[in-house]
């Protein structure tokens, strides 16, 4: 194969020096303007980090204003906390990420302590539903048993006879 020539600098004159040496000034000031430029960049994601913080920090204070009224306040009051919020984040970003967020224990207390009495339309009967769709027995005496009893096996046979006859119409 074919050898080689192994290449050697050359040793730049003096017109030459000076033509380098002003290429060499602009690469420094290409430098200098590159660690400018990362210097503002890294300053820049310091300030959006500590505006995020910020914003953190008042949306938990905000959040630990709500838990401990929590307990004792109404619909309204709660609309009037989020017009108090911070005109920063908006109103619907506010109810969305309540809405996503677990409930706390005083919340969940307060759901189930409500106790519904829903009739059944198909057995005619009268149930006491909890906050969370738990069905709950209601004791009753010998005699108010003997009344429901009757009055469910009415609105039942009531029931049957609307499927019933609903039915021979369709057909």
């Amino acid at each position: 194969m074919g050898k080689e020539k192994s290449k050697k600098r050359k040793r730049s004159t003096s017109s030459e020096d000076s033509s380098s040496s002003s290429s060499s000034d602009s690469s420094q000031e290409k430098k200098k303007l590159r660690k400018l430029k990362k210097k503002l960049k890294k300053e820049q994601k310091r300030t959006e980090k500590a505006l995020k913080k910020k914003l953190k920090e008042k949306k938990r204070k905000l959040k630990e204003k709500r838990r401990s009224k929590s307990s004792s306040c109404s619909r309204d009051e709660t609309k009037t906390k989020t017009e108090d919020a911070p005109a920063d984040i908006p109103l619907e970003l506010m109810e969305r990420s309540k809405a996503m967020a677990p409930m706390t224990k005083e919340e969940w207390e307060k759901r189930q302590s409500v106790v519904k009495r829903v009739l059944d339309e198909e057995s005619g009967r009268y149930r006491l539903i909890k906050g969370d769709g738990e069905v709950l027995e209601e004791i009753v005496s010998r005699d108010r048993h003997k009344q429901i009893n009757r009055q469910a096996t009415q609105a039942d046979g009531a029931f049957f006879q609307a499927n019933t006859v609903n039915k021979k119409h369709i057909l």
